[in-house]
């Protein structure tokens, strides 16, 4: 099969023919019709993940966003047959853990990637483990690259929006950084009824975002954006969410809250801080703030997302801005460093 293919660390992706995938009993064969351009993929690319034990070895194919369709199942495989359209999670659990039996397959003990554990869709093929449990049926309604816009920055906002940080109608929702996961939970927020803030070095960014559902944009190039915050909002954000994991915006993501507000953090940080960043937190005890992760979504989750996007009430395809072939890859991934990215990129062609 075609695939771009990572051989060694910051040194363009290769496009080349590498052997087909092959499946056990458990898994299936997806064939990828579309896949999405992630800022994760820069992080593996550039070695930022090996703090926390995850090492490629190469050479390897990334690629987590993906939709497709079955071409083969194990035959243990009940729930998929050849030719169904499907949506690959980002997130994948075992099903038997402590966490998977309590409904958090996003934090399973054993936690599996596609592209990080496996060869994901940045590959004509891709075979996914454990497939009852770790692949999604994508309704009619929603396009292949639709779906891979979906597949973890905005699943990953979802599940960050609406059951982490559990937004109400009518909050003040403070989101940094307008990249994919900020405009995915930009979007969402606004869906749920919030009154959403967008923060943003980037205008560009920020009048997109206004596109996609911001009430009220900040360019923290010019302004001191938990302040404005404070000031909008009249004492701070019910919630606010960092989508980038560098430490100035998860810093004022946290000051721009409100007594018993909600930070929501999502983005990762890179191998210079390897996880580790300064917070206030005199100001988060004095004020009853809660510092609260959120990562992935769960697989049985999707589906109600799904009906939410077939039902028109979500629209991830706004985010969708550029689509390229295989080869125009790398040169997406590379360029990622500078944050110069707006929306969604999608393979779609090979």
């Amino acid at each position: 099969m075609k695939a771009a293919v990572m051989e060694q660390l910051k040194e363009p992706l290769v496009v080349r023919n590498v052997e087909d995938p092959t499946i056990d009993d458990n898994g299936a064969i997806v064939r990828v019709k579309a896949n999405g351009i992630c800022r994760s993929d820069w992080h593996a690319w550039m070695g930022d993940l090996s703090w926390i034990g995850l090492t490629l070895e190469m050479p390897w194919v990334m690629g987590h966003e993906f939709t497709g369709v079955v071409e083969e199942v194990g035959k243990n495989i009940k729930n998929f047959k050849k030719g169904d359209r499907v949506i690959i999670p980002f997130s994948q659990g075992d099903g038997t853990c402590e966490q998977c039996l309590s409904g958090h397959h996003n934090i399973c003990d054993n936690l599996v990637m596609p592209g990080f554990a496996y060869w994901g869709g940045y590959g004509e093929y891709s075979a996914i483990p454990n497939a009852d449990l770790n692949m999604v049926k994508l309704p009619d309604e929603v396009g292949f690259e639709e779906g891979a816009s979906v597949g973890c920055r905005f699943m990953t906002s979802f599940h960050a929006v609406t059951e982490q940080a559990n937004v109400k109608p009518g909050e003040w929702v403070a989101v940094y950084g307008q990249g994919g996961i900020g405009l995915a939970a930009t979007h969402i927020a606004n869906a749920a009824g919030a009154n959403v803030i967008a923060i943003d070095i980037g205008q560009d960014k920020l009048d997109f975002a206004k596109k996609v559902g911001a009430a009220v944009t900040i360019n923290s190039k010019d302004t001191n954006a938990s302040e404005a915050v404070q000031e909008i909002t009249k004492g701070g954000a019910h919630v606010s969410i960092d989508a980038l994991g560098i430490q100035e915006t998860i810093l004022n993501s946290v000051l721009s809250l409100r007594k018993r507000g909600r930070h929501i953090q999502i983005g990762l940080t890179s191998s210079d801080q390897q996880g580790m960043t300064a917070l206030p937190t005199d100001v988060i005890t004095a004020k009853e703030l809660q510092f609260i992760g959120s990562f992935g979504m769960q697989a049985p989750n999707y589906p109600s997302m799904l009906q939410m996007i077939g039902a028109g009430k979500l629209d991830p395809g706004q985010l969708v801005t550029n689509r390229v072939s295989i080869e125009e890859a790398s040169g997406i991934i590379e360029g990622m460093g500078d944050y110069n990215t707006l929306g969604v990129t999608v393979v779609n062609k090979w």
